[in-house]
């Protein structure tokens, strides 16, 4: 189904359309947000993203010249969120997002397996995200993927639990070897 998506390293021509697919894909929670200031940092979050100096790799799923998703890579939890108290010093995603007119063509799914490729790439044990109750959907799919729970690296943004999925790298990637 995703024979023809490929997924590239973002290039500066990329970056208005990749801000504009975050915010197209991202709008979806606004209403779940309850103060409407916290929902505007995070959108102006989201939108000064790709210009990020911290972000280690943007990655973006192409179908031809149309840019159907996209992620971004960091360091560690200090580059990605700017909390050293994390102690995460393997690779993270953030902003993984999907087009509203491209989901359920196994974008994300392919978006995060070469990040575990990636993760792999730099010896690194773990690949990490966050998420929060809001994204029941991407967090079946990282359960699916075989990201698992690690408390010990949930934090509190506003009134939001902000829950930390790892997944381990030595024990999980045979699953992804011949993919």
């Amino acid at each position: 189904m995703t024979d023809h998506v490929q997924i590239h390293d973002m290039l500066d021509e990329d970056k208005e359309v990749v801000r504009q697919l975050l915010i197209d894909s991202y709008r979806q929670y606004e209403r779940d947000y309850q103060d409407p200031n916290v929902w505007f940092d995070y959108l102006a979050d989201i939108t000064a993203s790709v210009d990020n100096p911290n972000v280690d790799r943007i990655l973006v799923a192409k179908s031809g010249n149309d840019i159907l998703g996209t992620l971004q890579l960091f360091d560690s939890s200090e580059k990605a969120y700017g909390r050293p108290e994390l102690n995460i010093f393997s690779p993270i995603v953030r902003l993984l997002a999907v087009h509203p007119k491209a989901r359920g063509r196994g974008i994300a799914q392919k978006l995060l397996k070469e990040s575990i490729r990636y993760a792999q790439s730099k010896g690194a044990a773990h690949l990490y995200l966050h998420s929060s109750d809001k994204m029941q959907k991407a967090i079946q799919l990282y359960e699916w993927l075989g990201f698992k729970r690690d408390e010990s690296k949930d934090f509190q943004n506003h009134d939001i639990l902000v829950k930390c999925y790892r997944f381990d790298i030595k024990k999980e990637v045979s699953v992804y070897e011949s993919v």
